[in-house]
């Protein structure tokens, strides 16, 4: 590849924006921030910098990046360890590195190209689960059946026996699958008791998580109840929900947003 202005490589960029670029970023470091060390971390943070004028593409020197830690950051890093980060991002799928070369064929400059945050396909939200009807907050009480309803009941077994309808079509919570924590299940099925219900919460969860490798299933749990909980404060309160997943993904979101900012404001 030949070297040249960074305009030229614009078509490598995988982004459709400085903003969108910033998003992927914040993505790959909940999951790498700690694969780094903290020079590491300062050389990473300098070439998303220089990265910016082209989103995601950058084709500075490695010694004009390393002198702008040593001017700009306060905390200068070697040659070798901006080297021993890129190695590491490229392991890890962030960074792309091709190499350039002058007109008269001898090697110019790296050209560094972050890559977008991937994304797992197969993991994805049920297309079919039918929302809740209602969205009221209450503990579910339990009541007595009529002695018709009964009676109704028994016939219609008797009559459905064969082909099993009348196990009808929806399960109560009691039915949620293993993989769903037996803490978030019991509380979610105070105010949504349908199997359906719990594990698509869950699965929120997991899609959420998916690539934070530091995620313990009890950061998760603990993640999944706050965020529930912080779901039917808002809906007691007022808000109008039309898709609760939907609004259960934001808030997730948001929590894990504000978690990155934090580790962000620790490293700086």
């Amino acid at each position: 590849m030949k070297s040249g202005n960074i305009e030229q490589f614009k078509h490598l960029s995988q982004f459709r924006d400085l903003k969108d670029f910033n998003n992927n970023i914040e993505q790959w470091m909940i999951d790498l921030k700690s694969k780094f060390t903290k020079s590491e971390l300062i050389a990473l943070k300098r070439l998303i910098r220089f990265s910016a004028k082209v989103a995601g593409v950058c084709n500075a020197k490695i010694a004009t990046i390393v002198s702008a830690t040593h001017e700009l950051d306060g905390i200068g890093i070697s040659r070798s360890t901006f080297k021993r980060m890129v190695t590491k991002a490229k392991a890890f799928g962030l960074l792309t590195v091709y190499e350039t070369e002058r007109k008269n064929g001898s090697q110019s400059s790296n050209l560094y190209v972050f890559n977008r945050y991937p994304v797992k396909e197969d993991v994805s939200f049920s297309q079919t689960i039918e929302l809740p009807k209602e969205e009221k907050l209450d503990c579910p009480q339990t009541s007595n059946l009529s002695k018709t309803s009964n009676q109704n009941n028994i016939n219609k077994r008797n009559k459905n026996v064969s082909d099993n309808k009348y196990l009808g079509d929806k399960l109560d919570g009691s039915f949620t699958s293993s993989r769903v924590p037996v803490e978030f299940r019991d509380l979610v099925k105070c105010f949504y008791d349908d199997y359906k219900v719990i594990e698509e919460m869950w699965k929120v969860i997991q899609i959420q998580t998916y690539y934070l490798s530091y995620y313990t299933q009890q950061n998760r749990i603990e993640l999944a109840i706050d965020s529930f909980k912080q779901l039917v404060r808002n809906i007691k309160q007022g808000r109008k929900v039309r898709n609760i997943f939907g609004y259960f993904f934001r808030i997730v979101q948001k929590k894990l947003d504000e978690e990155y900012k934090s580790i962000l404001f620790e490293v700086a």
